[in-house]
């Protein structure tokens, strides 16, 4: 691999001991003002709603295009071409970039998430086929935790192009369940069995609860219940409701059917009673 020192010879010929203590003292200026506009533009950022990652994230840029203009203002009070110093570094970032596209994808992909604000650190989402409740929502990753403690980084390229279902967002969530029991069962009976065992203080009154008949099957009658409760305690709602619909109906003296068939048998007609002659 051949390098082209001509332009390296071209940017650095026209150094010489003259412009030295002029390029450090416009390095120290430069300097200090790159201080005071990071300071000025941090407190301006600190008063705004932006989230936290995302002000993190202007500091960070804002310090390397700030350190990219000290040094074109620097080589050129030493003496440099600029010109061709700006190519090289135009040529140098577009490698740089083309070698990272996945990340800067992630990138982009954080501050449309960060600036769009579809959920928030503790909401429970679902994005892509996975759930959790989001612990953190970074510039690249954003990190879920499922309900059985596993934490899930999922690329924000793919978060903010999948679609996104926010549990939180709202504050309350509906329980749908279906249940079966046994046609010998009166339906009014099972109705009030069902909503005996939803009868718990974090589901809400309004909406109300709903139960009703959903669907006839070929060995059960299948019921669906509907019950609103908040974000919170909707796990909690949802498995007491599991367990308190056997004791209801064990209660009730209802039979929860399992899928079956019954045969029956009709015995053969008797034979005809044979005549004398």
């Amino acid at each position: 691999m051949s390098v082209d020192t001509s332009a390296i010879a071209k940017i650095f010929g026209a150094i010489s001991a003259a412009n030295v203590v002029p390029a450090i003292i416009t390095f120290v200026i430069s300097y200090f003002v790159l201080k005071i506009v990071v300071k000025v533009v941090g407190n301006l950022l600190d008063r705004t709603p932006m989230e936290k990652t995302i002000v993190r994230f202007i500091r960070s840029s804002l310090h390397i295009v700030m350190w990219v203009l000290i040094s074109v203002i620097t080589a050129s009070a030493l003496g440099i071409d600029t010109t061709s110093m700006v190519a090289l570094i135009s040529v140098a970032s577009l490698a740089v970039s083309l070698a990272v596209q996945g990340a800067l994808s992630n990138l982009a992909g954080g501050v449309t998430l960060l600036s769009t604000h579809p959920f928030r650190v503790g909401d429970f989402v679902e994005v892509g086929g996975v759930s959790g409740t989001v612990r953190e929502i970074g510039m690249t990753y954003t990190t879920l935790t499922t309900a059985d403690q596993k934490e899930i980084f999922v690329p924000n390229s793919e978060v903010s192009s999948s679609k996104i279902i926010n549990y939180t967002m709202v504050g309350t969530r509906r329980v749908d369940l279906t249940f079966t029991a046994s046609y010998d069962d009166a339906v009014e009976t099972v109705k009030a069995a069902l909503r005996k065992a939803a009868a718990l203080p974090q589901v809400l009154e309004d909406p109300p609860l709903f139960v009703a008949v959903n669907n006839y099957g070929d060995s059960a009658i299948e019921y669906v219940l509907r019950a609103w409760t908040s974000s919170e305690d909707y796990w909690d709602v949802y498995y007491r409701i599991i367990e308190n619909v056997k004791v209801c109906f064990d209660e009730a003296g209802i039979t929860m059917t399992y899928p079956h068939l019954n045969v029956h048998l009709a015995a053969p007609d008797a034979p005809a009673a044979k005549k004398d002659a």
